[in-house]
Formats: C-alpha cells, sequence, structure tokens
C-alpha cells in the first residue's frame, strides 16, 4: 500500500511538472524568437538577487515540517505566520536596495523592474506552508492543478507582451502572474487553513532541523546565481543570455524528473527513517530509475543539439549549443545528488547536510577563481568538473549511513549510461545528412527510442524492467476495471 501511494504521487508530481515544464518550453520558444539574448541576459541577473531572497521565504522551516514526525497546526501556523513575516521584510528590503543593485550593473532602468519582480517574494510566502502540507501528506494531486493554471495562464501573457514589443517586461509580468495564479489556486485546492496560534517553543525546535538546511540553500542559491552575476558583470547580458539559453533546455527535462522524485522521496523516507535497509532500497532505486531515464535524454539532446537550436530558437541562438551540451553532461547525473541528500535529510543529518555544501562550495569557489579571466566556455567546462567532484562529496556520508558507497552507486548507473552512450552515437551521424532540421530531429528521435529500448531489452537492463513491470501492472489493473 505504501508504495502504491509512493508511485501514485510521483505520477501525479510527474505529470504536473510535464505538462507545465512542456507548456513553458513550448512558450520559452517563442519568447526566444522574439527577443534577444541581452533582453534574456537582463532578467538574468534580477534573477540573481531573486533567487537569493527567495531562500528566506522558506526559511529551512518547510523541509523541517515535512520532516517532523509529529508535526501538526500549531506549527504549521508558527511557520505561516513567520514566512509572512520574512517575506514582507526581504521585499521591503529588496525596494529600497533596488537603485543600488541597478548600479552596480550601471542599468538604472532596472529599478522598476526589480521591484515589480520583487513582488513574487511576497506572493511565495503566501503558499509556501500549503506546499509543505501537500508534500508531507502527499497530495501531489493538488500540485498539478496550481502549477498548470499558473504556468498556461502566465505563458499566453508573456507572449502576447512580448509580441506587444515590451521586451524585458515580457519575462517580468510573465513571471508575476506566474506564481499568483499557482498560489490562489493551490489556496483553493488545499484545505489547510492557518489558525490563530502561535508557538514560540514549536518554532525553535524546527529551526534546530531547518537553520542549517537554511544556510545550506543560501549558500547553494547564492554559489549558483553567482556565476550569473559575474559572467553579466565581467563579460556582457548577450553573454550571459546566451550561457543562460544553454542551461535551459537540459535543465528544463531534467527539472521534470528530479523535482518528481525529490518532492516524493523526502516525505516517503522521512516516513521510514528508523529503518536503515529500508530507506537505502529507496535510495539505490531511485538513483538507478531516475538516471535510466535521464542519461538516454541528455545524451540524446547533446546528439541533436544544433539541430534542435536551428529549429527552435533560429540560428541567432546557435552560439548556445556548446554550453547546451556542457550542461546536459552535467545534469546527467542529478539524481546521484538528489536521492543521496534525501536520504540524508530524511534521516534527521542536515548536520552534515550543511557541511557537505560547505566542502562543495569551496570547491566550486575555487574553480570560478581559477576560471573566471580565461571565458564563459571555461567557467561552463568547470561547472561540469565541479558537478562531478560533488557526487562524490555528496555520496560520501551514506557509505556508514546506508552502507551504500559511491563506487556501488556507479556500478548501479553505469549499464544505462552505457546504453545512453551507444544510443547517442547511432543517432549524432544523422545530423550530417542534407535534410531539413524538423526531419533530422524527428529521425533522431525515433531512432533513438528504438535503439535505447531495443540494448535495454538485449542487456536486459534491470531498470527497464522494474519500470516495464510497474507500466504492465498499471495497464492491467486499468483493464481489469
Amino acid at each position: 500500500m505504501e508504495n502504491k501511494k509512493i508511485l501514485s504521487n510521483f505520477i501525479w508530481r510527474f505529470a504536473e511538472r510535464c505538462s507545465a515544464q512542456m507548456v513553458t518550453f513550448v512558450v520559452s520558444i517563442v519568447l526566444a524568437r522574439l527577443l534577444e539574448p541581452d533582453t534574456y541576459g537582463t532578467i538574468a541577473l534580477m534573477t540573481v538577487f531573486i533567487s537569493i531572497a527567495q531562500i528566506f521565504v522558506d526559511s529551512g522551516l518547510g523541509n523541517s515540517l515535512i520532516q517532523k514526525k509529529d508535526a501538526d497546526n500549531i506549527d504549521f501556523s508558527t511557520v505561516f505566520y513567520v514566512n509572512i513575516f520574512f517575506c514582507c521584510g526581504l521585499y521591503l528590503i529588496l525596494y529600497a536596495t533596488a537603485p543600488v543593485i541597478a548600479a552596480f550593473y550601471h542599468n538604472m532602468e532596472m529599478v522598476p523592474m526589480i521591484r515589480v519582480l520583487g513582488l513574487t517574494l511576497v506572493i511565495s510566502g503566501l503558499k509556501n506552508v500549503q506546499q509543505a502540507y501537500v508534500a508531507r501528506n502527499m497530495l501531489f494531486k493538488c500540485f498539478f492543478f496550481s502549477t498548470l493554471g499558473g504556468t498556461v495562464c502566465a505563458a499566453i501573457v508573456g507572449v502576447i507582451m512580448a509580441y506587444m514589443g515590451c521586451g524585458v517586461w515580457a519575462l517580468i509580468v510573465q513571471n508575476v502572474i506566474n506564481v499568483t495564479i499557482d498560489t490562489v489556486i493551490l489556496w483553493i485546492t488545499v484545505r489547510w487553513r492557518p489558525q490563530a496560534v502561535f508557538s514560540m517553543k514549536r518554532l525553535r525546535r524546527l529551526y534546530s532541523f531547518g537553520w542549517k538546511l537554511l544556510v545550506s540553500a543560501i549558500l547553494d542559491t547564492g554559489y549558483n546565481n553567482l556565476w550569473s552575476l559575474i559572467i553579466g558583470r565581467v563579460y556582457t547580458p548577450a553573454d550571459l543570455g546566451l550561457y543562460n539559453q544553454g542551461d535551459k533546455f537540459p535543465k528544463l527535462i531534467v527539472s521534470n524528473v528530479n523535482t518528481s522524485i525529490d518532492s516524493v522521496l523526502l516525505p516517503a523516507m522521512s516516513n521510514v527513517q528508523d529503518e536503515r535497509e529500508h530507506v537505502k532500497n529507496m535510495t539505490r532505486r531511485s538513483i538507478m530509475t531516475s538516471v535510466y531515464i535521464m542519461a538516454p535524454l541528455m545524451i540524446g539532446m547533446m546528439s541533436m543539439a544544433e539541430p534542435l537550436v536551428r529549429f527552435a530558437l533560429t540560428d541567432k541562438w546557435l552560439p548556445c549549443v556548446p554550453y547546451l551540451r556542457i550542461f546536459c553532461i552535467t545534469y546527467m547525473f542529478w539524481p546521484i545528488h538528489t536521492a543521496n541528500l534525501n536520504a540524508i535529510n530524511a534521516m534527521g543529518r542536515s548536520d552534515l547536510f550543511l557541511k557537505l555544501e560547505i566542502i562543495k562550495k569551496v570547491v566550486g569557489l575555487m574553480s570560478l577563481l581559477i576560471t573566471v579571466n580565461r571565458g564563459v566556455m571555461a567557467m561552463a567546462y568547470s561547472q561540469l568538473m565541479i558537478g562531478l567532484i560533488c557526487q562524490v562529496i555528496n555520496a560520501w556520508p551514506n557509505r556508514k549511513l546506508l552502507n551504500y558507497r559511491y563506487i556501488d552507486q556507479l556500478k548501479d548507473i553505469l549499464p544505462s549510461i552505457a546504453l545512453a552512450t551507444m544510443m547517442g552515437s547511432v543517432i549524432y551521424p544523422v545530423c550530417y545528412l542534407h535534410l531539413a532540421d524538423s526531419l533530422i530531429l524527428v529521425i533522431q528521435l525515433i531512432l533513438g527510442i528504438i535503439v535505447y529500448i531495443g540494448f535495454s531489452m538485449i542487456f536486459k537492463n534491470n531498470s527497464f524492467f522494474y519500470i516495464w513491470g510497474i507500466v504492465s501492472r498499471m495497464i492491467d489493473k486499468k483493464k481489469s476495471r
């Protein structure tokens, strides 16, 4: 019954991610055709500061509510009021410092843009606890309707504004509308409401776990956005736009699988945190299955990169192809990071989580200092190397916590990566055929699916038969009804 519930929620979460990201993907293509790379670079510069402020919206308390086994309405209500207070304060700070941020980038036109985009902080504060409630009670069906509703409405507005020549404002308004409608629908579909209760004692207990996650999130988000900040400051908004566009396509796909697993895995693991072998098995299955899905998608996108960008975004975006290929390899290994970190959090070891983040950021900053003056491409390659090193760092604690070593994890995923690499070597030469880009992409897609599934059956891949078994049982059950 427990596995059935986890699978059902994963399917709803995955459907929500896929549907929302599919809309986002289509809209991003339309907007990229209408807007220039430097426009995307400008919005990326502002997003750096919004993303850092966004961390404090949660303050690590959302995961604390999910991880705490006996969390009740007093806990949820307390966190809700704290979040509202923090969000309003953060917005006022952002509003006041907008001229300073704009001056840093030598573009005072950004002042009203930052102040409008900053409204997403206040709106997000209203839905944060609702999201934690959904995740804790595994009601991911609610996310499907809220996310899809917000994404579709925002997409329509964004495209219309871009077509009318609104430039960067099209992206800003799209972001604000997306968060607003998402929040409204979530409040309608989720029954939880805050009560007039507040407990400082409960807050301190939640913070004892959450503050470490907060610091970890600050380090992670600050570090990730530091790359955009430096590229935008040292180089040009156009360079940043190309770098981010190369990052966007693979990240769009990876987040569908990774976010689905991440949001379902933490509450599921937290429920069995005292059973080490059970957590180990869930971690192992998560890594194997998600890499089996992720590897062909990423290597397939690498093989299709040039015709894909030319067909979807036009020739003006072709300089982002090398970045896209680099990030495909980087994101292919994300499931190892996600599953290992979820296992650590589920077992209540947020102290280890924080230590890992500090170590990883030291490694990353060293790499950044070495490559910052060597060009944006060198910085992108260093991201790839950092990702590979951080796999080992994230997996290291679980050699003792779960008796699941990094070398064992590699043994579990290498068969799927080998299959995906063979598939990529088969479909890549299709790029050299003198055909229309659309036809090349169709041939590569169909051939890739046939080759990957065929190789999976020939080499008896464990993850393929695991997924096939689940799908078969679902089909049989549906037929029996």
